[in-house]
């Protein structure tokens, strides 16, 4: 049981290195820093979203719009600290671990 929980930890810490991915492209974008004709960019851009889009989405439909401002991967953020906590303090001790 305490395998499967840190496997979910760790995957939880690759999904938040994958939204810092995300954030610093989309800023490196918006500021014309890389160029999105780029192949490897772009498909690095590509699986990244990918990967956070599915759960992004649902939270920018909850969250009013802040004038071109993102809080979805802060609310993400949160979600994971809290599971991370969760996960690491609470659950063992529940199930006697």
């Amino acid at each position: 049981m305490i395998a499967v929980l840190l496997t979910i930890n760790m995957v939880l810490d690759l999904f938040k290195w994958l939204l810092i991915i995300m954030i610093i492209m989309s800023w490196l974008f918006t500021f014309n820093i890389i160029n999105g004709s780029n192949q490897v960019v772009a498909t690095i851009w590509r699986v990244v979203n990918a990967i956070t889009e599915p759960v992004l989405a649902p939270i920018r439909r909850i969250l009013p719009a802040m004038g071109g401002i993102d809080l979805s991967p802060i609310v993400v953020f949160f979600g994971i600290f809290f599971l991370q906590i969760f996960i690491t303090r609470d659950l063992p001790g529940m199930l006697g671990l």
